[in-house]
């Protein structure tokens, strides 16, 4: 007779600091584990506190109020399968990233994190030793907790030590190019210990991170067996089955893994409806005067995040009307307030004449625009959203009044890449009207330039000078940019959503920043 053994995974998306919430998630999810005759419900990597609680586990109050939701859910999932799930713990007066499994009204397993990323060294969480498999209703899984996964010994040791499964919970976030990467490193895994393995991640966003899901199942030789869709929370069962060679994942649906583009643009939709609802307004505010690329592609994500009624345009025109940024409201059916800056521009000259009567600076009317948003923000109950792309976030002496910047961790070679990727599509998520929104000028492919070129080497790929000279850049240039980014480094805005990779050299010394290794 065959051995079966059903799991049930939760690619949900909890909440930092939502104990009550996040185990009323939990709970959800092994209900449907339950009703599916499940042996064993699985969660995500520190789901029970939320990804981004690192700052709560230094408060005593928190941790003791963690540990009572955890064993009430304990007590609420007795009578039924096995439930993992993340959660800090504490032990020995250490607290530490566990994977623990609640079964009989009690907690009867854990296993510690061992290889901690660079984040978490720096803040309350201990590594610990490499832990060995936990056996549940029969089958020995081994449960590297997210980065672990990245690092051989520990998938290694598992399988020495009798893991017949891996089981990955994480909580990854969306980079551009992400999934392949972790993909990569599931598969190494599978071909190193020979072992069945499966990637659960979590959905959501909290912070500067927008998580994916993207969950998958993997067989023997790196056979992709399962997986789940990309940023959509599902609960979903996985059966395996015990043959002549160990445990087997049966085969299940393959989520479509959707291109570059769109899961870039799905990212930011996700991030700014995230943090919208965090701040607890009521809309988002866009300024359209000038109509350029930034502006437009800002107002379509807002629309597509939050729907027409709940995005504002403002169109501030310097002399004559903006017809561009009028067009644009039209097409997307959202509200655009007209305030000319002609009236405001000749009270503000009347009024400083007296004590200065030099011209108006020539940086006036960005200032008018400032301080004319802030202050319908505030009577509209409403987020600012800025415009600004990733050089000027990077770049930009002066400090943006916005609450939010969606763009500010992208090229404009790739936010003309989203404009026409974004003319030419329209999916179920998106709150937004079918078409071409964007005018067509706007849409052309739009090459890096030399200031781009620079950045990537110098922010995304942490290279020095010598990198830049190597590249075949004018190196009084590069020096140049370097200057500017290291004077604006500390001032920079926290980035909504981060989508690349964290750069290496906000670790290192500000004073080496950039330098040729000597």
């Amino acid at each position: 007779m065959t051995e079966r053994f059903r799991l049930t995974l939760g690619q949900m998306a909890p909440t930092a600091g939502e104990l009550s919430g996040n185990a009323a998630l939990a709970l959800t999810a092994w209900r449907a584990g339950k009703a599916a005759g499940a042996q064993l419900v699985a969660l995500p990597e520190l789901f029970l506190a939320g990804t981004h609680s690192v700052s709560l586990l230094a408060k005593a109050a928190f941790l003791r109020d963690l540990r009572l939701h955890l064993d009430q859910l304990a007590r609420d999932c007795a009578p039924g399968p096995a439930l993992a799930i993340g959660a800090p713990w504490q032990e020995g007066g250490q607290t530490y990233n566990a994977y623990v499994v609640l079964e009989g009204g009690k907690v009867t397993q854990r296993v510690l994190k061992h290889a901690l990323t660079p984040e978490e060294t720096t803040g309350p969480l201990a590594a610990a030793p490499i832990s060995g498999p936990m056996v549940i209703a029969g089958l020995r899984i081994g449960f590297p907790i997210g980065f672990e996964a990245t690092q051989p010994d520990v998938a290694e040791t598992l399988a020495e030590t009798g893991a017949e499964l891996l089981l990955v919970p994480d909580a990854a976030p969306y980079v551009q190019g992400g999934a392949d990467r972790r993909l990569n490193h599931m598969v190494a895994r599978v071909v190193e210990t020979g072992l069945p393995l499966i990637h659960l991640n979590r959905t959501g966003a909290e912070g500067e991170a927008v998580f994916d899901g993207a969950s998958l199942a993997l067989n023997r030789g790196g056979a992709l067996a399962t997986r789940l869709p990309v940023f959509d929370a599902e609960i979903s069962h996985v059966d395996l089955e015990r043959g002549a060679e160990g445990w087997r994942i049966a085969l299940g649906p393959v989520a479509q893994q959707p291109e570059a583009e769109e899961q870039d643009y799905r990212a930011l939709v996700e991030s700014l409806r995230h943090h919208v609802a965090g701040r607890e307004k009521k809309s988002a505010l866009v300024d359209l005067s000038g109509g350029g690329a930034a502006a437009s592609l800002v107002a379509v994500l807002a629309t597509d995040a939050l729907g027409p009624a709940a995005t504002r345009g403002v169109v501030m025109p310097g002399q004559a009307p903006d017809d561009d940024a009028a067009a644009l409201a039209r097409h997307l059916g959202i509200a655009a307030q007209v305030v000319p800056l002609t009236q405001m521009r000749a009270a503000l000259s009347a009024t400083l004449a007296p004590l200065a009567p030099a011209e108006m600076p020539g940086q006036t009317d960005a200032a008018l625009r400032g301080f004319m948003m802030t202050q319908l923000a505030a009577r509209l109950d409403a987020c600012v959203l800025s415009t600004e792309i990733k050089p000027e976030h990077l770049l930009a002496s002066n400090q943006s009044l916005a609450d939010i910047a969606p763009l500010a961790d992208l090229y404009p070679s790739r936010i003309a890449a989203l404009v026409q990727w974004r003319n030419a599509q329209h999916r179920p998520w998106m709150k937004g009207p079918e078409g071409a929104l964007l005018p067509n000028v706007l849409a052309e492919d739009e090459a890096p330039t030399e200031q781009e070129a620079l950045l990537r080497i110098l922010v995304d790929q942490n290279g020095s000078l010598a990198d830049c000279r190597a590249a075949g850049h004018d190196p009084e240039h590069a020096a140049k940019l370097a200057a500017q980014l290291q004077q604006n480094l500390a001032a920079q805005r926290p980035l909504v959503p981060r989508m690349a990779p964290a750069p290496g050299c906000a670790a290192r010394a500000a004073e080496s920043f950039w330098q040729d290794p000597g």
